[in-house]
């Protein structure tokens, strides 16, 4: 999972990538990088870190031009270690082309060995955005050969892209000279919107909250299988370059994901959180008597919404039992299970007079590996809890992700493979409550008529992309960043970040 931007302005847009990076930060936490063109020259830096650690004044300084990308990145495949596999990425030819991307290829060792043998390009990393912007680069060589490079080239390029690669991808490329393209894949997996400013500048971001907090409007979602092209001159050209295209938004996105003030392909995270809320609400009601439960009590930050709608469906009072330090990473995407358990204790404290002597309801946004939920039941009773419930605003998570979330193995998912009982023993809750996956989304799916559907494979089981066995599971395992002592890399981040701030 990875946050992406792409700009065009009459001012130089060095400044204002960065501060879209900021707010794309949830998305990835493990390196950040920013490229601009000035003319036809590139200027880069990225490397390894938050946003406000990777680049100084200096570097920003470095940075000119009116057009740039920008991307953070939580790495799900390839070298999580190596800064090379930072983004964004450059190839020279042809023209001097660059490409930020959001999403996991599945096919991407095939796609190595045919740019190798077949394309004679040579691929010097383990990132499929290196395979990715070089099966980019080829299309847009055999199109472009001998004659300019128009809109309409662009999308015949685009179009041959899209029968190549498989898995999911939102892109963002700028070509050297001629503009910014951007492109979707055709299931929409991934999400990618733009926008337009007071003075004609153009964005191309991840979320809608980037546009909005960098001062731009909100035009539309970029739609699945669709390009756009935003020439030098500022005119935005679109075009539907997939065969066959249909909306199927990764439902993590809404469950986790996307800041909850960012509206996805026409959805507002908010609205989808509430809603998910609504019907964990029935699920409690079947489970537990709302007599027995004195308070319920949101793990932050996700779970708030789907917290606050239970409690007032369920007629319980709501309050905030943790206190958050902001300071230190999300747990979910740390790599070390030991770092990542350690931190539960850093990055949250219990408020005692919110638990002592009552019976709880925690509601967290999901339950993934169970190590962060088992430390936070830990915690409640430490803190005087008689009684601590578990509520799950997602449904159980029982099979691996290829698609860009880092959950790829089944040993690492609580739910795969045991029963309700046995996880809840695991976690030591006293009860444990499950999102259901069709009401979770149904209600989703009633904030936008034009879905065709989720891809919510991590719950169903079901890939969307239609070319997922066990086999390509195994591979796709084969390709996850390197373990390269992830726990004391992820402890040395922690202490960074804390001494940062």
């Amino acid at each position: 999972m990875c946050g992406i931007v792409g700009a065009l302005s009459h001012q130089p847009v060095n400044q204002l990538l960065y501060d879209a990076l900021l707010l794309l930060q949830h998305r990835g936490q493990d390196a950040a990088g920013i490229v601009t063109m000035d003319g036809t020259k590139c200027f880069m830096h990225k490397a390894k870190g938050m946003v406000r650690d990777v680049f100084r004044t200096r570097n920003m300084r470095a940075l000119p031009g009116h057009i740039g990308l920008g991307q953070v990145r939580y790495p799900t495949a390839g070298n999580a270690h190596s800064e090379e596999e930072a983004q964004p990425f450059y190839v020279n030819a042809p023209f001097g082309l660059v490409l930020v991307h959001n999403g996991n290829l599945t096919n991407t060792a095939e796609l190595r060995a045919e740019l190798f043998a077949v394309d004679r390009r040579h691929i010097n990393t383990e990132s499929d955005t290196e395979v990715l912007i070089n099966v980019v680069a080829h299309e847009l060589e055999n199109v472009a050969r001998d004659l300019p490079l128009t809109a309409d080239a662009v999308f015949e390029a685009v179009r041959a892209v899209h029968r190549r690669l498989r898995g999911s991808y939102a892109v963002i490329a700028l070509i050297a000279g001629h503009g910014l393209l951007a492109f979707r894949d055709p299931y929409g997996i991934r999400p990618l919107c733009f926008g337009r400013g007071q003075d004609g500048e153009w964005m191309v971001a991840s979320e809608s909250v980037t546009l909005e907090g960098t001062g731009f409007k909100l035009e539309r979602d970029v739609e699945p299988g669709e390009a756009l092209f935003i020439d030098t001159e500022g005119q935005l050209h679109t075009r539907q370059c997939a065969e066959q295209a249909s909306l199927n938004p990764c439902m993590f996105e809404f469950v986790y994901l996307a800041r909850p003030d960012s509206v996805l392909d026409g959805i507002s995270v908010y609205q989808a959180r509430l809603n998910m809320g609504e019907t964990l609400a029935q699920r409690v009601l079947s489970t537990i008597p709302p007599q027995e439960i004195d308070v319920v009590i949101p793990i932050p930050e996700s779970s708030r919404p789907s917290a606050m709608q239970l409690a007032h469906r369920i007629g319980r009072p709501y309050r905030e039992g943790f206190v958050k330090n902001r300071y230190v990473g999300r747990t979910f995407i740390m790599p070390g299970q030991g770092v990542r358990k350690k931190s539960v204790r850093q990055k949250l404290n219990a408020i005692a007079q919110e638990f002592k002597g009552r019976r709880v309801l925690l509601v967290d946004d999901s339950i993934v590996r169970g190590t962060t939920s088992k430390e936070i039941v830990a915690m409640a009773r430490e803190a005087g809890a008689v009684k601590v419930y578990m509520a799950s605003a997602a449904p159980p998570v029982r099979y691996p992700n290829v698609y860009g979330i880092d959950m790829p193995t089944r040993e690492e998912l609580i739910a795969h493979g045991r029963t309700l009982e046995e996880i809840r023993a695991y976690i030591g809750a006293d009860a444990l409550i499950y999102q259901d996956v069709d009401a979770m989304k149904r209600v989703v799916a009633a904030l936008q008529p034009k879905l065709n559907g989720f891809e919510a494979s991590c719950f169903d089981g079901h890939y969307i992309t239609g070319d997922i066995g066990e086999g390509e599971i195994a591979a796709l395992q084969a390709q996850r960043p390197k373990p390269q002592d992830e726990d004391a890399a992820a402890s040395g981040r922690l202490a960074l970040q804390s001494q940062s701030d």
